[in-house]
């Protein structure tokens, strides 16, 4: 086991569950993950591997056929599973953040209907905020659902769906201004439903298209889609928690855990990046010795391996505060905006120990460095974590004068 980014505290269980996942990133996924990421290819092996494991239900109740493990099991085995390859940490996800949002918002109906098939990984979850036009002002939204007898009719645009094409089940925000007057704050008026759909690309059920993968730079692999609803009608029992109006609220809830991942996700790459650039020099040698005998590389390592350690440690505090049934909004951002910028950091400094070779495509640093930007937007940008951590800052630390 390696020195850094140890966690303290874990029981028996936790312990062997992280043990597990771990072999399973050294010996399924780290030996093939480059080769099928420059073939952009659904790792379809790895996926059922995890399926058999239990992923899929980790943190989904015994009750309904999970583990009903905690937030920072899951965490740590998302960071172990980027560790690897980060994109298969993304397919989870997604599934996960929408399995989490049906156990604390759904209807017993919803939960007893979705919940054990998700366990089980048959049905496998996408959710979907964003459109073309907005990026993070979720509150912007103009997709809308009317609602129609028994039925809602929902029609718009949705983009950056992780798992967009190989989802069954998406839950998706829209406006729905059935009853809510005229002056509603917009956030008071967004429903979330949860759609089922065939998966694949084209019409996938009448009135809802997935046209195709989108081209990305890094996290390829897994498939971001759009997603376009042209009178997709969905029955009203398939709101969650069977009000409308709340799905701002519920949205939000799913994404603080979220955050807490893509710290997990940071982490991890980053503990990858580590591991490859100390390896790296102590093979390469110039000026007759090891490039990790000259001070600069000695002080490159000596920072890359603090950074691994401190946003470690707040993705873990995040984790845990939520864990507690306190609010983690300020843990969770703070996390994700450290662990996303530190890792883009020391997969740069790995990649400069690496000098020309880090270049090369035959280096596993080379998709690490195509990898690393995506978390700095995911999830809510650098930006958008500093408006929240500032918001919170200012109402515990309210000026009294």
């Amino acid at each position: 086991m390696a020195r850094l980014a140890q966690t303290h505290g874990l029981t028996d269980i936790q312990r062997e569950i992280l043990s597990t996942v771990r072999d399973f990133v050294d010996k399924e996924i780290i030996p093939v993950a480059t080769e099928l990421e420059h073939r952009d290819e659904y790792p379809q092996a790895i996926v059922d591997g995890l399926k058999e494991l239990g992923l899929f239900g980790l943190m989904i109740p015994e009750e309904y056929g999970g583990l009903g493990e905690s937030l920072l099991t899951y965490a740590l085995c998302v960071e172990e599973i980027a560790r690897g390859w980060m994109s298969v940490s993304g397919i989870i996800n997604t599934h996960f953040i929408v399995a989490y949002m049906l156990k604390q918002h759904g209807t017993e109906e919803q939960k007893e209907y979705f919940l054990p098939r998700m366990a089980a990984g048959e049905v496998r979850g996408a959710f979907s905020m964003s459109e073309p036009g907005l990026g993070s002002d979720v509150s912007a939204i103009t997709s809308k659902a009317v609602k129609d007898g028994d039925e809602y009719v929902l029609n718009g645009q949705k983009m950056w769906l992780t798992n967009g094409g190989t989802s069954t089940l998406v839950a998706v925000l829209v406006r729905s201004d059935e009853g809510h007057p005229e002056g509603t704050a917009p956030h008071k008026s967004m429903t979330t439903f949860l759609v089922e759909k065939e998966p694949g690309f084209g019409e996938v059920r009448p009135g809802l298209t997935i046209p195709g993968k989108i081209d990305k730079m890094g996290y390829k692999g897994v498939d971001t889609t759009e997603l376009i609803m042209d009178g997709l009608r969905i029955p009203a029992n398939r709101v969650l928690g069977g009000v409308t109006g709340r799905g701002f609220y519920q949205m939000m809830d799913g994404v603080e855990v979220g955050r807490v991942n893509v710290a997990a996700r940071g982490c991890g790459v980053a503990q990858r990046a580590f591991e490859l650039g100390v390896q790296y020099a102590q093979q390469r040698h110039t000026f007759g010795k090891q490039i990790a005998q000259h001070q600069a590389i000695q002080f490159k390592l000596a920072e890359m391996a603090t950074k691994v350690e401190a946003a470690h440690a707040m993705m873990v505090n995040a984790a845990r505060k939520k864990d507690s049934g306190e609010r983690n909004d300020l843990e969770a951002g703070m996390a994700k905006y450290l662990a996303s910028e530190y890792c883009k950091e020391v997969v740069e400094d790995a990649f400069r120990i690496h000098g020309g070779y880090g270049f090369s495509k035959e280096y596993e640093i080379e998709r690490l460095y195509r990898e690393a930007p995506m978390l700095l937007i995911g999830e809510g940008t650098a930006e958008i974590q500093k408006m929240i951590i500032g918001r919170r800052l200012l109402e515990e630390y309210r000026f009294q004068g």
